[in-house]
Formats: C-alpha cells, structure tokens, sequence
C-alpha cells in the first residue's frame, strides 16, 4: 500500500522569485481591457444558463461579444502600433 502525501510547502511557498515581474505585471494591465470584457461576457453566459434566454438576456450576449471583440481589437492595434517604428516627423 502506498500514500498519496500532498506537498503543501511547494504549493504555499512564498519565495521572491515566485512574483510576477514587472514585465509580466505590464502584459497583464495591457490585456485588462480583454479580461474584463471576457469576465462580462462569462457573467452573461452564466445568467442566460438558469433560464431559458429571453430577448434581453440575447441582447445582454451580443453585446458582451461585441465588447470582447472590441477590446481584443484595440488590443491588437495598441500592439501592432507600438511594434511600428515611428516614421519621421
């Protein structure tokens, strides 16, 4: 018989190494935009699950999609401008 031991020091380990860098700090608030159009979208998906999905709850979801679109969008420009180098001026 063998026992399955959990390794809890490695899961709550805190080391100042385990951080997220700054870089990785800076990604994270340039897709904030995307989160949070995602988590609005998940929200309305959730809500239209416990019932059956009315005219307003179709609206609520389309909506939802257009502002993740939206978002990963200008996501997508913010990051395509900044890889451009500038053209003189």
């Amino acid at each position: 018989m063998s026992f399955i031991v959990t390794v809890q020091e490695a899961v709550t380990a805190f080391a100042p190494w385990l951080e997220p860098t700054d870089s990785e700090l800076d990604a994270i608030e340039k897709e904030l935009a995307v989160i949070s159009a995602e988590v609005a979208l998940l929200d309305a998906q959730i809500v239209a699950l416990d019932r059956s999905p009315s005219e307003l709850d179709a609206r609520r979801l389309r909506r939802a999609r257009n502002r993740v679109l939206a978002a990963r969008r200008d996501a997508a420009n913010a990051a395509a401008t900044a890889a451009l180098p500038e053209v003189g001026a």
